[in-house]
């Protein structure tokens, strides 16, 4: 259990990473007119959803995830907050990836912008960081 929440803790800077370099790359193409797809895209896509999978073990297996204490900050944070916001980020990240596969041109990139920008903002928020008192360190 505790090499599966180091890694995922560790590859939150490996998925914050790749979507900023995901969506510094679309503003870029996308204001340039740039046609075709560019890698970044899928790594930051494979990135998050390796860490969905790992998140969702460690959902099952974690002592922070109980319903009976759902009042509690950390509890309720773990147990609904944090997986339905990374939830939903993941599935703008997918959708962004799969409606931009579909599109020609600066449409291409201009989606994956938005979809990906709008993912990241809810990552950021969803992650228990060290200030937010909430029991989990830097790594």
């Amino acid at each position: 259990m505790n090499i599966l929440l180091r890694a995922h803790s560790g590859l939150r800077y490996v998925v914050l990473a790749l979507l900023l370099a995901a969506i510094f790359t679309a503003y870029s193409n996308w204001r340039s007119g740039k046609q075709g797809d560019s890698k970044i895209y899928l790594f930051a896509l494979i990135a998050t959803h390796t860490q969905l999978l790992i998140g969702l073990v460690l959902y099952v297996m974690s002592p922070k995830v109980n319903f009976d204490l759902i009042s509690e900050k950390v509890f309720r944070f773990f147990t609904i907050e944090h997986i339905f916001m990374m939830l939903i980020a993941i599935v703008l990240i997918t959708i962004g990836r799969i409606k931009s596969k579909k599109m020609v041109g600066a449409d291409r990139h201009r989606t994956v912008l938005y979809f990906y920008t709008m993912a990241l903002i809810i990552i950021i928020v969803a992650i228990p960081w060290p200030f937010r008192n909430l029991g989990s360190g830097w790594f």
